[in-house]
């Protein structure tokens, strides 16, 4: 297809013909894969493979109908004083945040910091938030960076329970936990001896005791592989690198164990008898240059046996690494051959697989190639049958196999039996039917495994339908975040937005339905229906040890060279008109708003301080610092709240 862009020449407007940007994204992409020497086709040889991707293209073209004329487009959108049937959660990339918005609309609902610095909310910058980003002795945040990729909510017997989110930290190797009822992180925790900690996903239950049937425990797989311990000694010696799979507990968030394995591992899935977790994985050469990590036509999907790997925990049968008192136990391929005794099961997947996703059966595991053309399934029941001796190749496990097109990456199920992937290369969402794949893997060559496919502006990488990660999949919609968008919107300069399109899928087409610009640069999302989100719009002033309970209770305490203002805002004034401290006091100051009116924030600002923070209705937060720089300075509220807002001042007086 034909792409019209708008042109500027000697002032005047042109229209410019540009035939296949789309195809020429996909075979650039290509080529630059080729002069790698990459063979993409080698790998995707199986039994029964079938419905290869025809050119980049090739399906909306041969067609000649605008698949879109007969849309009925209400159904799409949300009108004023309407509310969206979903909630979208999003990692917000390297931004370190987490970011909220409603479906169909795709409106953008909130921005939660997690890992990042966020002067709107004050996070980083309260001392509530400051202890749980983690300090140094001195008083400075250890990290004001962080790379949110994947987010994931607890569940209750395979179902999203609205109770909390968890999300990873790719670059400083740290989890959160987001409590849903405020929208507000809680808990964040490092993990010792990771580094590229990518992949991570909640337990759907505990299978250990029958009656607990919630999430109980979080798994995170590390992506890049380290010398343990790493302190230097063996920086050289690639051959004693590896990673570390975690275990970590959802009530603490401390980690309970770790688990030694080869390779390099991407995204995390569960099962939903809670008895597996697994992770795909790529550099099963061990490389250290990205061609070493691409030389073998297979790499793995390893799944973890979580009863086997307790148990040895439980029996002491572990070790540590350097200072870490988390236990260690091996997971490596060469200790874990005997399947009546292995820990984990590396099954062989081609090529440097990108994404691995649980089907809402809970029967199968969908692993991408990345660099292969297919996708493979594998069986949930057959990797048990190999942990109890039943099968001597893990290979066996491999159910199916389709070529589905260049550059799959991620999966989605919609519960009626069809697969969605994601083509990075081709720049295409595929659809494709499960039991037509298992049959064409058995070497019927008239299954037709692919039903439909579509473009998308461009180059897909995560993908997810609508509760698609849970027991209760509705097969209405998927979402398909792009990460490149030329011509799609509005320029803005060199740094483009990311592209994310809602696709009808409740049909027997996909239909392509609203385009969504995003800031750079999400990876995972999930959709999960309004009903399952409970928030409260006003906390209870007794959650907070320092409030002040009333305007009586304003003051100034002095010890020594410490000053402790207790403050309260109630619109349109704070508690106290003004305070005095002196040049090089440690001044901490403590605001509780008294408003108990949904939806009326205060906000709290000096001016030079580098003090930016809100309290919501009944909420109490703190700032402390240095009172380094004599004078007056206005103290004024930054959240608009009344008629009187601009006149909501307060006076910090610092003599010399």
């Amino acid at each position: 297809m034909s792409e019209i862009v708008m042109t500027n020449a000697k002032g005047k407007t042109e229209e410019t013909v540009v035939p296949g940007r789309r195809r020429f994204l996909a075979s650039s992409a290509v080529a630059g894969l080729a002069g790698a020497s990459l063979s993409l086709g080698l790998a995707g040889c199986n039994k029964g493979s079938s419905d290869a991707a025809p050119a980049a293209g090739a399906a909306s073209a041969a067609s000649g109908a605008d698949p879109q004329a007969n849309i009925k487009w209400d159904k799409y959108e949300v009108h004023p004083g309407k509310l969206d049937t979903y909630y979208s959660f999003s990692s917000g990339g390297h931004s370190g945040d987490l970011r909220i918005h409603g479906l169909p609309s795709g409106r953008e609902i909130r921005r939660v910091p997690v890992f990042n610095v966020d002067c709107m909310s004050g996070w980083g910058i309260t001392n509530e938030s400051r202890a749980i980003i983690g300090t140094k002795p001195n008083g400075q945040l250890n990290y004001n960076t962080g790379d949110t990729h994947h987010v994931h909510l607890s569940y209750t017997d395979g179902v999203y329970d609205g109770k909390h989110l968890f999300v990873n930290d790719k670059l400083n190797g740290r989890i959160a936990r987001v409590k849903l009822d405020t929208m507000e992180c809680d808990a964040i925790t490092q993990l010792p001896n990771v580094q590229g900690f990518h992949g991570i996903f909640p337990d759907k239950r505990d299978p250990v005791d029958e009656k607990i049937n919630y999430t109980t425990r979080v798994f995170c797989g590390s992506e890049f592989h380290i010398p343990h311990p790493n302190d230097g000694r063996d920086i050289n010696d690639p051959s004693k690198y590896s990673c570390l799979f975690t275990c970590v507990d959802a009530v603490t968030m401390q980690p309970r164990y770790q688990v030694k394995i080869d390779g390099n591992m991407d995204l995390v899935a569960t099962s939903y008898d809670g008895k597996l977790a697994c992770s795909n994985q790529y550099n099963t050469e061990n490389g250290v240059h990205y061609e070493e990590m691409m030389s073998a036509e297979r790499d793995s999907c390893i799944f973890f046996n979580v009863a086997r790997i307790e148990e040895a925990v439980k029996a002491g049968k572990f070790t540590h690494i350097g200072d870490s008192k988390v236990p260690v136990v091996d997971g490596t391929k060469a200790s874990n051959t005997d399947p009546k005794t292995a820990l984990v099961v590396y099954v062989p997947v081609p090529k440097n697989p990108h994404g691995v996703n649980a089907s809402p059966d809970g029967k199968y595991y969908a692993c991408s190639g990345k660099l292969s053309p297919t996708a493979t399934l594998i069986e949930h029941d057959l990797v048990l049958k190999w942990f109890d001796g039943g099968l001597k190749d893990p290979r066996d496990t491999v159910v199916a196999e389709p070529e589905i097109g260049l550059g799959p990456l991620h999966t989605g199920f919609d519960g009626k039996g069809f697969i969605y992937t994601t083509l990075f290369l081709d720049s295409q969402i595929v659809k494709w039917d499960l039991e037509a794949a298992k049959k064409a893997y058995q070497g019927d060559k008239n299954a037709k495994v692919v039903v439909d496919r579509i473009d998308v502006h461009y180059q897909p990488g995560h993908g997810f339908t609508s509760m698609g990660e849970t027991a209760q999949p509705d097969g209405q919609y998927f979402i398909s975040d792009n990460k490149f968008s030329k011509d799609r919107y509005l320029p803005v300069g060199p740094l483009h937005p990311d592209s994310s399109q809602l696709i009808d899928i409740s049909g027997e087409k996909m239909l392509l339905v609203a385009d969504h610009p995003l800031y750079p640069e999400p990876h995972d999302s999930i959709v999960v229906r309004r009903d399952i989100i409970k928030t409260r719009q006003i906390y209870d002033l007794n959650e907070f040890p320092l409030a002040t309970k009333s305007v009586k209770d304003n003051r100034v305490e002095r010890n020594g060279k410490k000053v402790t203002v207790h403050l309260t805002s109630q619109a349109p004034a704070y508690g106290l008109r003004e305070w005095t401290v002196k040049k090089g006091d440690e001044v901490t100051i403590i605001l509780t708003n008294l408003d108990k009116v949904e939806d009326l924030t205060h906000g709290f600002g000096i001016p030079n301080y580098n003090i930016s923070f809100v309290v919501h209705p009944q909420q109490t937060q703190s700032v402390t610092f240095i009172a380094d720089k004599p004078g007056v300075f206005w103290c004024y509220c930054l959240n608009f709240c009344h008629a009187l807002h601009l006149e909501m001042r307060s006076r910090m007086l610092v003599e010399a």
